[in-house]
């Protein structure tokens, strides 16, 4: 249920009925008046770009190096530097914005904490809420959690990790806030919030407020959001460049676009980050119509294939050139305490990752889990002499062409990569309809880009009648006798009440529904977010 909320510098704002104390603190009538003046000036802006984004499945002008911005590419130029504290990012946490994970996040002994309002949130009212008053007491220092069931204390060590956030894509909307009648973008919102009620404060105490940037698909949208931070910072009397923001490169348009993306932030950009999973999704999406065969399954398409490592090589030159951050990504893999063996195994398989990122010229990495901090932080120290490797000039001589950047992986598609899809789809769906976007899964952590994966993958597999390895056809008949199989395989693994107490037959319907749709949507999360 929903209350219609008046105030005089806000025409209309729609909220849930209740707010707690510390919730209308949060929605002051100030803070409300500075979102209205980034929404007023630039969601425009932003839907336009939005109806500008590439077709997915389509050959287009956006998969290509654009003549028209070569100058750029061409030029010499560098970013801004960044404060001491984001100087050392050897090794970057990242989690969703509960309180005890906001807590564990800064004490993890990772370098960086990315707070996470996008692919490890799922953004019910009171997750995207209550996030943002975590943070506001994290900044402070004020925060703590008692669990409970056990009665624990979670309090702040005195050595904390700096603070990132990272706000929801330009795609999404709040849709339980709405100004002069309509939808605020979840970008905005996410963003307006925690700079209003934090930025002064962290100038104030010798630090600033640092921001990802998820999803760009051009480097106009990196324009638009230097637009906001400078009307922000304006706003707030904060000096012009305070700001800090690294772009997750995570769409096959942008990697053509990482000159162009760093010089439209310029003195407000940390560099960029090769956000691997995404970038597997977004291939699939702009791709799946002109593929001569079909992407092998999820696990065989790893940084080795020749378009991953190219985009990779290509961001860590580019990057290094313009002395800006040249960030590794995420190794899905956690800690499995109750298996030694299967748990050397995952540990080797992140040491051969981070190994592989140092050795690219990455100045740092991601970590899902406090266990791998320490691991991702001896590999990267092993062969980075320095707090990063800005300066240090990697892979100068190649030249990354547009078809390195489109060649796609070769493998087979197998009845085994098909069920662990659709499990994994429907374990997802589940949690993230019950609050719970970040998910452990057969000990890989999952998030909205890793579901996104086994999406994509099947509904391409299942569109193109896709001949697996045995020789049968993915067609209708096949695709239900799999999903029975998948399906059975997670009754075995939870008992019966669990799984009609959590809408595991609904989660599975909406799958489906994802599968065999004409179309393929362009998010998972835009379509279950209704649901919410």
């Amino acid at each position: 249920m929903k209350n219609i909320i008046n105030q005089k510098s806000l025409s209309t704002a729609i909220f849930p009925l209740e707010l707690s104390q510390n919730q209308q603190e949060l929605l002051s009538g100030e803070a409300l008046r500075f979102l209205k003046e980034i929404h007023q000036e630039f969601n425009e802006e932003r839907k336009q770009l939005l109806l500008n984004r590439a077709d997915p499945g389509k050959l287009n002008m956006h998969l290509k190096f654009k003549d028209e911005t070569s100058k750029i590419r061409e030029a010499d130029w560098q970013v801004g530097k960044c404060l001491d504290d984001l100087q050392d990012r050897t090794v970057e946490i990242t989690g969703p914005v509960d309180r005890k994970m906001v807590i564990n996040g800064l004490n993890s002994g990772a370098n960086v904490y990315m707070a996470d309002f996008e692919d490890s949130c799922s953004p019910t009212w009171e997750n995207i809420i209550e996030g943002q008053i975590n943070l506001y007491d994290a900044v402070r220092g004020n925060i703590d959690y008692v669990h409970p069931k056990t009665g624990k204390l979670y309090q702040l060590n005195e050595q904390i990790a700096t603070l990132m956030v990272r706000p929801r894509g330009l795609h999404l909307e709040e849709k339980n806030v709405q100004i002069e009648g309509e939808n605020v973008s979840a970008s905005f919102f996410d963003f307006a919030l925690f700079f209003f009620h934090n930025a002064n404060y962290l100038v104030n105490n010798g630090r600033a407020p640092y921001f990802y940037l998820p999803k760009l698909e051009d480097h106009k949208e990196a324009a638009l959001w230097n637009s906001v931070f400078v009307k922000a910072q304006d706003i707030l009397g904060i000096p012009q460049g305070t700001i800090k923001a690294t772009v997750l490169l995570e769409t096959l348009p942008a990697a053509f676009q990482m000159d162009e993306i760093l010089y439209e932030l310029k003195e407000h950009s940390a560099g960029l980050n090769c956000g691997r999973w995404d970038y597997i999704f977004s291939y699939i999406k702009n791709m799946h119509a002109i593929l001569a065969s079909p992407l092998p399954d999820r696990s065989k398409i790893t940084m080795e294939s020749h378009f991953m490592k190219s985009y990779c090589q290509l961001l860590v030159q580019t990057c290094h050139k313009r002395g800006a951050f040249a960030m590794g990504g995420m190794a899905a893999q956690i800690p499995i305490k109750k298996d030694l063996e299967a748990n050397e195994k995952a540990m080797q398989k992140v040491k051969d990752d981070k190994y592989r990122e140092v050795l690219a010229g990455h100045d740092g990495t991601w970590v899902a889990h406090p266990g791998l901090v320490k691991l991702a932080h001896d590999c990267f120290k092993e062969h980075m002499s320095g707090n990063n490797q800005i300066n240090k000039v990697i892979n100068g001589e190649l030249n990354i062409t547009t078809q390195d950047l489109l060649l796609p992986p070769e493998g087979s598609v197998t009845e085994e990569g098909i069920i662990l899809n659709i499990d994994v789809g429907i374990r997802y769906i589940v949690a993230w309809l019950l609050g719970n976007g970040c998910v452990p899964i057969y000990n890989l952590m999952e998030d909205a880009a890793t579901a996104e994966i086994s999406r994509t993958q099947l509904w391409h597999w299942y569109h193109r009648r896709t001949i697996l390895e045995d020789g049968r056809v993915f067609n209708h008949e096949l695709f239900d006798l799999l999903e029975l199989k998948a399906i059975k395989r997670i009754q075995e693994d939870i008992s019966e009440e669990v799984y009609l107490k959590y809408g595991y037959d609904k989660a599975a319907r909406i799958m489906k529904t994802f599968i065999k749709n004409k179309e393929l949507d362009n998010f998972l999360t835009n379509e279950l977010y209704k649901q919410l």
